[in-house]
């Protein structure tokens, strides 16, 4: 079996490395073992972020949607419920959206889902039989 060095890949491989944890705070930047830490970490923190990103913005839209759905006499449930049954097709990015920048549009919707929503029934109890 012939001898390798790995001269230039082991160099290589450090370098992209340290390039990586350029910025980093002291030793995370300049030392390899403390650098490939930090990176590794970092690397687990953009990726668990890029799923939360899609959480909080959807939070956001629901946010909005209520708020706008609450000045039209609505709930953010009764609004999504009406809209359903309206066989409106919209996501929320799209309500939020609209509730934001076209009030008017958002409105109609509302007017819509209101007007769409089923009648809530009471809910009657049935009589509780007695045991012997």
């Amino acid at each position: 079996m012939p001898r390798v060095k790995r001269g230039t890949v082991r160099r290589a491989k450090r370098k992209k490395l340290l390039k990586r944890a350029k910025g980093f705070y002291a030793t995370k930047s300049k030392l390899y073992q403390s650098a490939q830490e930090a990176v590794d970490k970092a690397l687990k923190y953009a990726y668990v972020g890029r799923r939360r990103k899609k959480r909080d913005f959807r939070t956001l839209w629901v946010v909005r949607i209520n708020a706008a759905a609450r000045l039209h006499g609505l709930t953010y449930g009764q609004l999504i419920s009406g809209l359903k049954a309206a066989g409106v097709g919209l996501d929320r990015k799209s309500l939020a959206d609209l509730a934001l920048d076209h009030p008017a549009a958002f409105e109609m919707l509302a007017k819509q889902a209101a007007a769409a929503k089923p009648p809530k029934v009471a809910a009657t109890k049935a009589p509780k039989t007695a045991r012997a």
